[in-house]
């Protein structure tokens, strides 16, 4: 491990703004061997799921806000890429609404850790497929099956891959439509008809949403050819559908229990997901505004088949909530100054500067956040300031509750983008 001043001092940083990075990670690890442990028997039972045709499990973690949810996100990142998956960590915003599959694979692809590689995630791991492979021969044998539910478009591109090899741009347009990218059914026919494999593939229409979906089922299998152990999401941020109108609202809970494993009938093998999510998530909107049976009650009030197993999703999300999750364990006045001592050493390397023990009450219903916090400020004051004597006040952020319809976006699925030749 280097402890080079630069990388403590970016350390630091992110630190400071409460963000942790790789490097903040990596000098303070995580306290939470409980989730740790859980989330290594994860990755082995996804080995295996796999092998079986199956969806692993996931973990849903919940902890206050401050408590350390993004820090362990990111440590169990690295624990993944040294498992040999690939590994994409996504924070629900505006911009990647949890509702939406499209926007949150899309965000998952652009943000995908590859085990030893730096470029664009999918040309690296492209890239690396093996075409005599016994490996890459189950991916072609699998896509071509017509149990897999997928779109010929998907064999087709495979297909136009492997032997387009020379044409780097016809390769590059493959990459970007196995990304998230619309391709022109005029296009890829007309690759297919200089190939003279026009009659072979039968281009099929579909649904930007349904193409999301049958990505997240073909990534995954495309990982595990090129020789990487399968996909990780760590979903970040889960809280933030408080915000949302009582329709996406539903749909982010039916949303859960996918990514949990737990839609009966919906399964992508070679995946699985670490979710975080406050604590009081589930007083605040759970049991103040009674999504359990408002939700449920007024999808199934319109009578449509639709939102009849919408309601069934939602209620499996919010079951999770309330049953299967992960606790991140308190924080102990031992935990908090061996915390304190190692963010001691790291603000010393990176500026040079002996920071000093603190011997002050430790106050252990504060966030690790709040307390990280203040030893940096103070350290900073003292350090610019000899003579100074800081006093910090320590406040608590109150979340808001309620629910913003501004920060909805349309779905991709609400408008059919897959087929940009006939729109």
């Amino acid at each position: 491990m280097s402890n080079a001043p630069t990388e403590s001092r970016r350390a630091i940083e992110a630190l400071r703004a409460g963000v942790p990075n790789r490097d903040a990670v990596r000098f303070l690890g995580s306290s939470q061997s409980h989730i740790e442990a859980k989330f290594r028997q994860q990755l082995e039972v996804a080995r295996q799921d796999f092998l079986e045709e199956k969806q692993a499990s996931g973990t849903l973690i919940v902890g206050n806000l401050g408590s350390g949810k993004s820090h362990l996100l990111e440590y169990l990142q690295h624990i993944a890429l040294e498992e040999n998956f690939v590994c994409s960590k996504v924070v629900i915003s505006k911009e990647t609404p949890l509702y939406d599959a499209a926007k949150v694979f899309r965000a998952a692809i652009n943000n995908a850790a590859v085990p030893g590689r730096k470029g664009a995630p999918l040309a690296e791991i492209a890239v690396k497929l093996n075409f005599d492979s016994p490996a890459y021969a189950e991916l072609y044998k699998w896509v071509n099956r017509p149990d897999t539910a997928l779109s010929t478009r998907f064999a087709a591109t495979l297909y136009i891959y492997e032997h387009q090899k020379r044409d780097l741009e016809i390769q590059d347009r493959i990459i970007r439509f196995w990304s998230g990218d619309p391709v022109g059914v005029v296009e890829l026919r007309g690759w297919l008809r200089d190939m003279g494999e026009v009659a072979t593939y039968r281009i099929d229409k579909v649904s930007a949403k349904e193409l999301a979906l049958q990505r997240y089922k073909f990534i995954p299998r495309l990982m595990i050819a090129a020789g990487y152990s399968g996909w990780v999401l760590l979903i970040d941020e889960v809280e933030l559908i408080r915000h949302y109108s009582l329709l996406q609202r539903a749909k982010s809970y039916a949303e859960i229990a996918r990514w949990m494993g737990k839609l009966e009938g919906v399964s992508f093998p070679g995946l699985t997901a670490v979710l975080a999510i406050i604590s009081e998530f589930e007083s605040r909107v759970l049991d103040e505004r009674n999504d359990e049976e408002k939700i449920p009650g007024k999808l199934r009030g319109r009578g449509t088949e639709p939102e009849t197993l919408l309601a069934g999703q939602a209620e499996r999300g919010m079951r999770v909530i309330r049953r299967d999750k992960e606790l991140l364990s308190t924080t102990s006045e031992g935990i908090i100054r061996d915390t304190q001592e190692k963010v001691r050493s790291i603000y010393t390397k990176a500026y040079a500067w002996e920071a000093p023990t603190s011997s002050a009450y430790i106050d252990t219903t504060a966030t690790m956040r709040q307390h990280v916090k203040r030893w940096i400020t103070e350290w900073d004051l003292k350090r610019l300031y000899s003579d100074y004597q800081p006093e910090i006040e320590v406040g608590e952020l109150k979340q808001d509750y309620s629910e913003i319809p501004e920060i909805e976006t349309p779905s991709e699925g609400d408008v059919d983008t897959s087929n940009p030749d006939n729109p």
